[in-house]
């Protein structure tokens, strides 16, 4: 089968990514050597060779044409050469290229008769020389065929070359083509934003336009899925299919998908105005590896800019008037658009004043050229020019400067390039990087490239040569189609890590068989009613407000009904906050990720460990207060153990530039000698004194239940599930039976009397003491130091007592899961809220009311 070659099990997968693509890097280099080496036995070595398309062609469409029939005849070739050897044919991964248009054009001439006309672009003379894949061209071919006869024709004819027609009728092309690609994402993803419309009729043809740009990448999606086998890779390409990706993930979760865009992804502040921005950022990440890149924006190449730079060196250098010519070649695109034909009449103007400025008689300055060349006479040229000159205003990697650089290995010369071209992070140590907009700063680079002395080109140009020479587009296929290939190895590692989802059959099995129960339930994001944004970004007002999820209400009061079973809400939230959602249920409640404990019916108390330092607690409050005046729509949350900054709902990339430079205020004053632990959310900062955790909490809370319930028997099954951040999963870890018995809490109890059968008396046991928060008033406690060491809840019983295991719960009795953290020390998973209240519901239907106690 295609691909086993990078499924197989048994293949050793290193252990790093980068160890993995650069021994598939290696591989790769080998391949290339064994073929230079032994040119008749490599695979796709015939007469239609590279070498022999560039001799036999005089135009680059005809090398496209031959390269397309050479592709053919090659893996034909190859195959029979294998049968006739009787050898195994090295696999070469198949590789689906999907691309709005074909590399040919088709054109009718008959019913069932076709020519094709090659339609050669950036991304065909990309993949010519990549010969590691099989390749099959997966698009459009330009052409309506309404009908059955026509359709099979062109698919046979297509098949020839390799490529696989793509069927769309003249109006899905006029609204997903012309409209959503061209009228709306082309201009955004160019920085020109979107079309400001004044008819409310139009805005409408936009959502008309969304539709079929959909439809249209259903219709991809149903060619690729038709041809697809397993162990291929199918590579999406441009902004023409962003909603492919989710398309074909939903068809088949383990196809490798790729998606590359060959233009420069627009920043956030342009692409949030799109009105369909989240639905095709998500269809996009659903693919595979996502990769950013290369292709020619027509109408910002700075064309003015650099004419009219180029008269500024005229102006100040009038010994090179009659020396230096500047030939600018235009190709002409868009032309029925009025920006463009506005900014052809715009340059016109300027050759033709500078031409009538300094031209003479016999020479003109500038020569400006309407058209376009063939690939032989644009080598020449980029051969015999001294200096090339780019002055993109916003480009993505910018192919002439590439092109340019590989042409002049015998003169030279000497590029200037504009810094906002994505070829100045690579060339921009050989070219001379200028700001195209500051006219004075190109003309003088003009001169300086002029008057360069040769030892100074030969040096910028070796550097900048050695690197065309080696990134090259084959070299740039192959990396993508090799990361693609580690993207999955990747994410099936991860997924190996990822803990399975909760047996819900078995957790509820055995928590009808057991006679002790202890279920430990978290609050936020996982009993929390979830807030209908109506699609729009988080409401913070809403969002802020924990909530007790309603369907949770009856479950609840179900499960907490059952004397052999007792509940436990531990959470990081605030003491009013528990009360005012779990005042009327019979169960325990621990703040504060476990500091503060009360039975519903009765007071608060605290289990924070003696000589708790909060010293620390003003000083970082201020560093806190200071961070939310200057971030808007961060705030921070004062508790009694700790200090929690939330940056949840302010600009996600200023909030995180905020975080960093919080924490460094933080390391360098306030918290640099003290004891604490600072814990980062996913856009939170919390600083709490060293021991707070839950599971540092959770020994003294059993001992406070054990004697509260007067239990006799150890616990037997434990329920474990919440969404705690990573330095409160101890919680997890805690109750694992499979761990060290000196890490199993050993709670000191003292046994009923045998005689009389009584309870133990309340002398038995130290009194916790009262914090001064109030069941009734819901106030704060104080925030004095000294409130936090008056109570030892681990050491409640005079040491003389008996000591016996609370927990003697089974592996197969525990069950610890996390809800929506796939990195995570629980043992299961569950995807949200609504999947606890589904599973709780269950739960609470196995309680039998009234049951007679063993506790």
């Amino acid at each position: 089968m295609p691909g086993d070659k990078y499924n197989s099990s048994s293949y050793h997968i290193p252990l790093s990514r980068t160890e993995r693509l650069l021994r598939e890097r290696e591989l790769r280099e080998k391949r290339r050597s064994n073929r230079a080496r032994n040119p008749n036995e490599a695979v796709g070595s015939s007469e239609n060779s590279d070498n022999n398309l560039r001799l036999e062609g005089d135009s680059s469409r005809q090398y496209v044409e031959q390269y397309l029939e050479g592709a053919a005849a090659s893996a034909r070739a190859h195959d029979n050469v294998c049968e006739r050897q009787e050898v195994r044919p090295y696999n070469r991964q198949r590789l689906l290229v999907v691309a709005n248009r074909l590399p040919v054009s088709a054109v009718r001439r008959g019913e069932d008769s076709w020519s094709l006309e090659i339609s050669a672009g950036g991304l065909v003379s990309a993949l010519l020389g990549v010969k590691e894949f099989d390749a099959r061209w997966i698009g459009w071919a330009g052409v309506n065929v309404p009908d059955e006869v026509g359709q099979k024709s062109l698919t046979k004819t297509l098949a020839e070359k390799r490529c696989i027609p793509v069927f769309l009728d003249e109006e899905i092309v006029h609204q997903y083509y012309n409209g959503y690609c061209n009228n709306i994402l082309w201009p955004l993803f160019h920085y020109l934003g979107l079309p400001q419309e004044d008819r409310l009729a139009t805005t409408r043809s936009f959502q008309s336009q969304f539709a079929a740009y959909k439809k249209a990448n259903l219709m991809f999606a149903d060619v690729v899925n038709e041809h697809y086998e397993e162990g291929d890779v199918v590579w999406c390409h441009d902004y023409h299919l962003m909603f492919l990706p989710k398309c074909l993930k939903e068809y088949n979760s383990k196809m490798k998908v790729g998606w590359f865009l060959h233009t420069p992804f627009p920043s956030s502040e342009i692409h949030r105005t799109l009105p369909s921005r989240s639905e095709l950022l998500r269809s996009v990440l659903a693919a595979d590896l996502v990769m950013l890149g290369v292709d020619r924006l027509d109408i910002i190449k700075g064309i003015p800019q650099k004419i009219l730079a180029f008269e500024k060196f005229l102006e100040e250098n009038a010994s090179w008037r009659d020396k230096v010519v500047l030939l600018q070649i235009a190709v002409p695109t868009r032309t029925d658009v009025p920006e463009y034909q506005k900014l052809t009449s715009q340059v016109h103007e300027i050759v033709g004043r500078i031409n009538g400025r300094f031209g003479t008689l016999t020479a003109a300055p500038i020569h400006h050229l309407d058209r376009s060349l063939d690939f032989y006479a644009l080598c020449a040229l980029y051969a015999v020019t001294d200096v090339a000159l780019v002055t993109s205003l916003r480009d993505g990697m910018n192919l002439v400067s590439y092109e340019f650089v590989a042409c002049q290995e015998a003169k030279k010369g000497v590029l200037i390039l504009s810094e906002f071209a994505g070829a100045a992070q690579s060339l921009g140590a050989g070219a001379i990087l200028v700001n195209p907009w500051n006219i004075t700063e190109v003309a003088a680079s003009i001169g300086q490239a002029l008057n360069m002395s040769s030892e100074e080109r030969e040096k910028r140009h070796r550097h900048n040569f050695h690197h065309v020479k080696t990134h090259t587009s084959q070299e740039w296929a192959e990396t993508f189609v090799s990361e693609l290939n580690d993207t999955v190895i990747e994410a099936q590692l991860r997924i190996s890590k990822v803990p399975p989802e909760l047996p819900q059959n078995d957790a509820i099995r055995r928590y009808s068989k057991s006679t002790n129960r202890l279920l430990i339930l978290g609050f936020n994001a996982t009993l929390t009613e979830p807030v209908d944004n109506q699609g729009r970004r988080g409401d913070q007002i809403k969002e802020m407000d924990l909530n007790l999820h309603p369907e949770l209400k009856g479950p609840l009061k179900a499960l907490c009904s059952d004397p052999n079973t007792t509940i436990v809400v531990l959470s990081g939230s605030s003491r009013s906050v528990l009360d005012k959602n779990f005042g009327e249920y019979d169960m325990w409640l621990a703040a504060e990720n476990g500091m503060f404990l009360r039975l519903t019916n009765g007071e608060w108390m605290t289990t924070m460990p003696e000589h708790l330092n909060m010293e620390w607690v003003d000083s970082v409050k201020h560093v806190f207060k200071y961070f939310t005046e200057r971030t808007p729509r961060s705030h921070f949350e004062t508790r009694d153990t700790s200090l929690i900054w939330n940056y949840k709902y302010a600009d996600i990339e200023f909030g995180r530039l905020q975080a960093r430079d919080l924490l460094q205020h933080l390391w360098t004053g306030p918290i640099s000698n003290a004891s604490v632990d600072v814990v980062q959310g996913s856009r939170s900062v919390e600083v709490r004194a060293v021991g707070v955790t839950k599971g540092a909490a959770i020994d003294r809370i059993l001992g406070e239940i054990v004697h509260s319930k007067s239990m006799t028997t150890p616990i037997d099954y434990v329920l474990c599930i919440g969404h705690f951040l990573g330095k409160d999963e101890d919680v997890y870890t805690f109750f694992e039976p499979e761990l060290p018995s000196d890490i199993i809490p050993a709670i000191a109890r003292p046994r009923p009397s045998s005689d009389s059968g009584t309870k133990s008396s309340p002398g038995d046991r130290k009194p916790p003491s009262k914090s001064t928060h109030s069941k009734k008033h819901g106030s704060k406690s104080s925030s004095s130091s000294n409130s936090y060491n008056n109570n030892k809840a681990s050491q409640r019983l005079s040491p003389e007592k008996i000591s016996w295991n609370v927990l003697e719960h089974k592996g197969e009795n525990y069950f610890s899961c996390a809800v929506g953290r796939t990195r995570t020390s629980a043992r299961y998973l569950l995807g949200s809220p609504d999947d606890v209240v589904c599973f709780l519901e269950k739960l609470a239907d196995t309680t039998v009311p009234n049951s007679s106690s063993s506790s």
